[in-house]
């Protein structure tokens, strides 16, 4: 129908992951993000429910970074026919490579759902085969009267916001909108002129440190640590803050700001991407890049040990105290860091510290909540270490940061749909947008569906 587009919420919607939202716009269906939900755990049966869509039906699927949650469904989307094109910025198609993979090595081991059949290495190469990339800003035209580009959305390498124009109207979908300022990337474009608007919530209802109160926080963690002779270690995510930690660390190593010690950093996916990292540096900001110019071992600095092998992770136990190790993943969900957790977190002397956000279910998240025991393999285990949070260090804009992004386009946006958030998160954002600025916002759930008339 001539001047009316539709939107049907698929995922996303009362969880901070699961990207999965069907936009229907002159003639074509179109998809943006097709993520994992991830949780207890990360082959929750949810994911492989049917989808609320013909993926052969799909025409193109718009991927605005390369996070599992954004990304993750990809190689099931296309086991079930999907055909279509996939578009993103040219960092995210290199960084889904190596991530897809590693979720495929993880998630092909469950029997019971045999998910082997999915995650087939024929299935993730196909997605590639129809994988297509485009600058920032650059405008392509779907139709001739529906047009896109991808904006900065600041949250990691290559992430993006969606900004489609259907008959001169503007519809944004911002994906993971970034913390800025952040280490390494340009701040969030600011957009003042969007129509509607699809935003994330994650941390809609709470407020991080600054740039710089978190790094007097990070090197306080340090210091502590190395005074207890323990061990810090730092759950983390393979792609963005792993990344924008060896960068802090670097700084902070290099100008004497805390005592030497070993760093090891045992991730080998995060030691895969940081290298793709170094290929795209020109879309980092101006200060990282000038730090990058005049310092060629940024990511590589004296004291820090890479362990891509799982007998030199082993090894890293039995090195001598104090120490730091960081691991993934992020949320404690999986990774060499639960190894690690098991090993050092019943020592009051050791210290986790957690820099992300943590998922509803997940062991990080329970951790952060105070537990006293965990269990792991199979294994009840002790939680004495202190646990230490730094919110500053995520890779999400905090709650004013989200008030103010709509701020920006108050006199022009019409409607502001909330999602990519936990019900408390996403309502108090909702809450906030009404009473604050006077715009139309809501929290719409699973399945529904929304006209947009221009």
């Amino acid at each position: 129908m001539a001047g009316v587009a539709k939107i049907t919420f698929c995922g996303g919607t009362g969880s901070v992951t699961g990207a999965n939202f069907l936009f229907e716009v002159d003639g074509k269906k179109i998809l943006i993000d097709c993520g994992l939900t991830q949780g207890s755990e990360l082959a929750d049966e949810a994911n492989w429910a049917p989808f609320l869509y013909d993926p052969k039906e799909i025409d193109i699927l718009f991927i605005t970074h390369s996070h599992i949650d954004h990304i993750g469904r990809i190689p099931k989307l296309i086991n079930e026919g999907f055909v279509g094109k996939i578009y993103s910025t040219k960092p995210t198609r290199s960084l889904t490579g190596p991530m897809l993979e590693d979720t495929a090595g993880i998630l092909s081991k469950n029997k019971q759902l045999n998910l082997a059949k999915i995650y087939t290495e024929e299935n993730i190469n196909k997605a590639f085969t129809q994988w297509i990339s485009f600058d920032y800003y650059e405008k392509v035209k779907i139709t001739e009267n529906l047009e896109f580009s991808f904006k900065n959305a600041g949250h990691i390498l290559g992430s993006a916001m969606i900004e489609f124009v259907y008959n001169g109207k503007k519809i944004l979908f911002t994906g993971d909108l970034g913390n800025s300022p952040s280490p390494l990337l340009p701040d969030t474009d600011k957009i003042t002129d969007a129509d509607y608007l699809i935003m994330e919530s994650v941390y809609g209802d709470r407020n991080h440190e600054s740039r710089n109160d978190r790094k007097r926080m990070l090197e306080k963690v340090i210091e502590d640590n190395y005074k207890r002779k323990g061990t810090l270690i730092i759950p983390t995510f393979s792609l963005e803050r792993s990344q924008e930690l060896l960068f802090e660390l670097n700084d902070l190593v290099e100008n004497n700001r805390i005592p030497v010690m070993p760093i090891f950093f045992d991730s080998p996916l995060a030691i895969r991407l940081t290298e793709i990292f170094k290929q795209f540096r020109t879309y980092f900001n101006e200060v990282a890049q000038k730090a990058l110019s005049e310092d060629k071992h940024l990511f590589d600095f004296p004291g820090l040990h890479s362990t891509l092998k799982s007998e030199e992770s082993k090894l890293i136990n039995e090195a001598p105290n104090p120490k730091i190790v960081i691991a993934g993943s992020g949320m404690s969900s999986g990774g060499r860091i639960v190894h690690h957790e098991r090993h050092f977190l019943p020592d009051p002397n050791n210290t986790i510290l957690l820099t992300g956000y943590q998922s509803l279910g997940t062991m990080g998240r329970l951790i952060q909540e105070g537990v006293k025991t965990v269990h792991i393999s199979g294994e009840e285990v002790s939680v004495r270490a202190h646990v230490e949070t730094i919110l500053g260090y995520s890779g999400h804009k905090d709650g004013d940061g989200l008030l103010n992004f709509v701020n920006d386009m108050q006199d022009n946006v019409k409607k502001v749909f909330v999602v990519m958030g936990e019900p408390k998160s996403a309502m108090f954002l909702v809450q906030r947008i009404r009473d604050n600025l006077g715009v139309d916002a809501y929290a719409p759930a699973q399945g529904d569906s929304v006209l947009l008339y221009f």
